[in-house]
């Protein structure tokens, strides 16, 4: 990923504001009513509005200041989505064992954190990049490991690597447990704000999208 600052878009505002994810289908509807539907996109892509976490001139000033250090839509930087930022479900503490990352083979030491959607129809497996520091653990085997002696975590990319001695034996389970942020960047390059209708209650347009490393 090119051109990302790592900090996080200011949490009160971010923990109020509106959005979630997309995706891009074709659909086409065929003469005798039925639909032909294909899958633009692989993955899903979120987008969000900062502005609905606006609620005082303070918060406008720090959203201001935090845009015009990423130059707009230059530099990306860290979202923090409330209602998905956590391996475990909503109100559940994160465990070693939320998600399964990977398998062993006795001689890989690398695994990607992911998380994944659903289990009976189609799961879908969404790549973690910015897991939060110091919130990662990891388990093989059922058996959680500790990280610094058994296994780093790189915070920017989301990988964790095993430590010689420790890597996973062939057919152990490698599971995650983590929360992780969101790789955004401003979808704008312009922050259109009218003060008088923001006095009266009107809320600043902010967009935000997801950004792929």
């Amino acid at each position: 990923m090119t051109a990302f600052h790592e900090i996080l878009f200011p949490l009160d505002i971010a923990l109020k504001s509106a959005g979630g994810p997309q995706r891009r289908t074709d659909v086409v509807t065929l003469g005798s009513g039925r639909e032909e539907r294909n899958a633009r996109w692989a993955h899903s892509r979120r987008r969000y509005d900062a502005g609905y976490g606006v609620k005082t001139y303070q918060a406008l000033a720090q959203a201001i200041e935090f845009f015009e250090e990423r130059r707009g839509r230059l530099y990306g930087f860290r979202w923090r989505d409330r209602l998905d930022h956590s391996s475990a479900a909503p109100d559940v503490a994160v465990t070693a064992l939320d998600q399964v990352i990977g398998t062993g083979d006795g001689a890989t030491a690398s695994f990607a954190l992911s998380k994944t959607y659903g289990g009976v129809y189609s799961p879908y497996r969404r790549a973690i990049d910015k897991p939060v520091s110091g919130s990662v653990r990891v388990a093989v085997g059922g058996v959680e490991a500790g990280e610094g002696d058994d296994f780093t975590v790189d915070v920017t990319t989301g990988i964790v690597t095993f430590q010689a001695g420790h890597i996973p034996a062939s057919g152990a389970g490698v599971t995650a447990g983590f929360l992780f942020d969101v790789p955004a960047r401003f979808d704008t390059d312009y922050l259109e704000i009218d003060l008088s209708a923001f006095a009266a209650g009107a809320i600043p347009k902010i967009p935000v999208v997801e950004i792929s490393p």
